[in-house]
């Protein structure tokens, strides 16, 4: 018999960035464990297309797209979900961009200020969205999607950095915010995982093996590596945790 504890039946999960990858794994795993669940991505047919895949599997999910740079857009979403399903317990922001490799001094303005609009900001609009629903029922989670990229000094993904260590300090501040109305608030910081996002970093075969040979567990991950760890954030199992980042890399910053 399954635990009680990571039960989520009669939970609304909405999860940005969930048509594939870690975004899409977190998504699958949520409805497993009982929840309805919101899938959203800046492309319509791909939030159909999953959703449809999701609903095969016996899932209770909805599609819509959203492109969280756009507060009329987040806005939509919430709205949109509340409507249909009338609360939000568990909001997963996931959906990040990353269009700049290199050093900091080629940075534009233009780059920056794009990657710390959906890295960042669009998490804010999302929370303050979110957050006022769970603290009127006394209950919600609220998970955002790190890296070990705003844990530590990196020469080629800097800027996205810089965005994932503000998710990080956004993650504490609202988890001090709003833990009096028992609305958690916590991070999950990714090392290298096999996703599209970050194939930059991972086809290249001797980059690949340098990494892996780096990492304690001697690999790189998948996505269903993080999707379990949302469903525990989540859960009752995670009921005593707030402010906190849970570092999921094979043991790359231990060393």
């Amino acid at each position: 018999m399954a635990s009680a504890m990571f039960d989520l039946s009669g939970q609304v999960a909405l999860v940005t960035g969930s048509t594939r990858g870690i975004g899409k794994s977190i998504a699958q795993e949520l409805g497993r464990a009982g929840a309805k669940v919101v899938i959203s991505s800046r492309k319509a047919d791909a939030c159909e297309a999953v959703c449809a895949e999701l609903c095969a599997q016996g899932l209770t999910v909805r599609a819509q797209a959203c492109n969280v740079s756009r507060r009329e857009d987040v806005d939509a979403l919430v709205a949109d979900t509340l409507k249909a399903w009338g609360r939000i317990d568990v909001l997963v922001c996931n959906a990040a961009v990353n269009p700049y490799y290199g050093p900091l001094g080629g940075l534009s303005d233009e780059a920056f200020d794009k990657i710390m609009g959906a890295n960042v900001k669009s998490n804010l609009w999302l929370a303050s969205l979110v957050a006022p629903g769970m603290a009127e029922r006394g209950a919600g989670s609220i998970i955002m999607v790190g890296s070990i990229a705003g844990l530590k000094a990196n020469t080629i993904i800097g800027a996205y950095g810089i965005s994932k260590a503000a998710d990080h300090m956004l993650v504490k501040n609202l988890a001090a915010e709003w833990g009096p109305k028992n609305v958690r608030v916590n991070a999950i910081a990714p090392g290298l995982v096999k996703t599209d996002f970050a194939k930059a970093l991972w086809e290249d075969e001797t980059l690949r093996k340098n990494r892996e040979a780096q990492t304690p567990l001697r690999r790189i991950g998948e996505p269903d590596d993080i999707g379990g760890i949302a469903v525990f954030l989540a859960s009752r199992a995670a009921a005593f945790m707030t402010g906190q980042c849970l570092v999921a890399d094979g043991g790359v910053t231990i060393m």
